[in-house]
């Protein structure tokens, strides 16, 4: 017979289990609904612009609003960014055409995609990343107001929608990079489809799909140095370990084929307590940088610009997103590491903060780009703005 104190607790475990679901499904509801796109007047004394700091001689302003969900970015040689969202399931493109450094228009590229997180741009047509689906708009730049049907380039990507959202970009080799996040927040998949928790490469017509590197839990960002041609990517610890542990990462992808620890050991020396058994250390690729705890670094860029002072040149500009499970949040930022030409760390330091007032959040950075003049981008998928960050001189 079961005993009282065992009825109590059974009771007690089914209430836990159910308010665990209700809480998940209440956080999944939230994040499918979202926050509408901020109405900003940056001139007014009370604008949440007036919050963000920067370094002296910065100075940040709107480039485009009410771009739902903005997430990811490209620009084109003609100075078309391309945006894509992950919820709204929207693809954007925003022309400044006066040359004021705002856009004046926004098109509609796509709806509809699952989560069409990333763009890439090359040859004039502009390249969509959906969960398991690469297509290409051809000669998008001469249809902006009426799209051509797509082409697909690949739609055999896993299905997955955890971790499923993807940022996409060509290399220096041409190649089309492609991550495929971790179906699960910590599983071994290793062993079923090797393109799990991996950044795969491709030839722009998705042809001779190879695994370029592995161990990656979810990067939503990469770059190449431009000083030695390695692809640096950012990568999002797994959760439920505490507040302080894992670190995200930033990571130096020197050579194709190399490990860089999911989900076996995290940071520089952190095993996982179910997986950190089964792989040594030794044979997997420590991170360049380990970054704040859960703050969520997704987009990233080398700067190569010349309008910021010669310091920032070729160091790398992270967007972090956000911590949505420490007891104190953390990230809602963009964040600079200081790296020389050797690829070796030269420190990690906040560059622009201000989107996390205590604890509530008005804005979420996703991206960094760099447009021609030097300034840089930065997307934010909660406000639903496009920022641009420009340096006047002290």
């Amino acid at each position: 017979m079961v005993g009282e104190e065992q009825v109590e607790l059974l009771t007690l475990e089914v209430f836990v289990r159910l308010l665990s679901k209700y809480l998940v499904v209440s956080f999944l509801l939230a994040a499918a609904c979202g926050p509408e796109p901020l109405q900003i007047d940056e001139l007014a004394p009370d604008s949440p612009l007036n919050s963000i700091r920067l370094p002296a001689g910065f100075s940040i302003r709107i480039y485009a609003d009410n771009i739902a969900n903005a997430r990811a970015m490209a620009v084109s040689p003609d100075g078309t960014v391309f945006v894509g969202s992950k919820r709204e399931g929207s693809v954007y493109a925003l022309q400044d055409l006066d040359g004021d450094n705002k856009a004046e228009r926004t098109f509609t590229v796509a709806t509809g995609l699952n989560m069409p997180s990333g763009v890439a741009f090359r040859n004039g047509s502009l390249y969509v990343g959906s969960v398991n689906q690469i297509l290409r708009y051809d000669n998008i730049e001469t249809q902006l107001e009426n799209p051509p049907e797509p082409v697909i380039v690949t739609d055999s990507l896993p299905s997955d929608r955890h971790h499923g959202w993807k940022y996409i970009a060509f290399g220096p080799d041409d190649r089309l990079y492609v991550p495929v996040g971790a179906p699960c927040n910590i599983c071994n998949k290793e062993g079923e489809d090797e393109r799990y928790a991996s950044i795969l490469s491709m030839n722009a017509d998705g042809t001779d799909v190879k695994v370029y590197a592995s161990g990656v839990r979810n990067t939503v960002g990469f770059d190449w140095q431009p000083a030695t041609g390695d692809l640096w990517f950012t990568d999002n610890g797994r959760d439920l370990m505490g507040n302080e542990i894992p670190p995200d990462e930033l990571n130096r992808a020197a050579s194709e084929g190399l490990h860089f620890g999911y989900p076996f050991h995290h940071g520089t020396d952190i095993p996982d307590p179910e997986f950190g058994h089964m792989r040594a250390k030794s044979t997997t690729v420590s991170p360049v940088q380990d970054l704040g705890p859960h703050v969520a670094a997704i987009g990233m860029s080398f700067y190569r610009g010349t309008m910021f002072p010669a310091e920032y040149v070729n160091q790398v500009l992270i967007a972090e997103h956000g911590s949505w499970n420490r007891d104190e949040k953390i990230g809602y930022r963009v964040t600079l590491v200081r790296v020389d030409e050797t690829g070796e760390s030269l420190g990690y330091e906040v560059f622009a903060e201000g989107w996390l007032q205590g604890e509530e959040q008005w804005g979420r950075p996703a991206d960094v780009l760099t447009m021609a003049d030097g300034a840089i981008l930065v997307s934010d998928d909660q406000a639903g703005i496009i920022y641009r960050i420009s340096y006047q001189g002290s």
